[in-house]
């Protein structure tokens, strides 16, 4: 699992390559990230139950405390296409040694640019979205 964590952070230190990106929802921070899951090592998308295909991406979302700390909390979210075709983001929570983030796959047919609607509600707090656009695309 420190193998996995130390990937995981990894990922989020190439941010230019990935566009990691931020944002605040009152106390907590939300780091996201959208990827394509053949850029995965096997085993790790193995170990955390994603499918690698040229044809699957990935988001990842990492709720933290003001401190940096990671929590706990329910995430939903959609992915729209320019042509109003939408996508149900089905997050499943993975958690190890000092990580805490959420994943969920959708399928990438053609390169093009989504927009992601997500949802965070952490604890007993209410519900915050925010929406992100991304280009994406099947690896070649």
């Amino acid at each position: 699992m420190r193998r996995l964590t130390a990937l995981l952070l990894c990922l989020f230190l190439a941010a230019p390559a990935f566009a990691e990106q931020v944002k605040r929802l009152g106390d907590i921070q939300v780091h996201y990230m959208v990827l394509n899951s053949s850029f995965l090592q096997p085993n790790v998308a193995a170990a955390v139950g994603l499918v690698r295909s040229k044809t699957q991406g990935v988001v990842n979302i990492v709720p933290q405390d003001a401190a940096g700390k990671p929590i706990d909390a329910t995430v939903s979210g959609s992915a729209k296409n320019l042509l109003g075709q939408e996508t149900t983001l089905n997050f499943k929570r993975v958690a190890e040694e000092g990580a805490v983030y959420y994943l969920a796959q959708f399928p990438i047919t053609q390169r093009e640019t989504l927009t992601f609607n997500i949802q965070v509600q952490a604890g007993k707090e209410a519900p915050q979205s925010f929406q992100f656009m991304q280009e994406i695309f099947p690896d070649e």
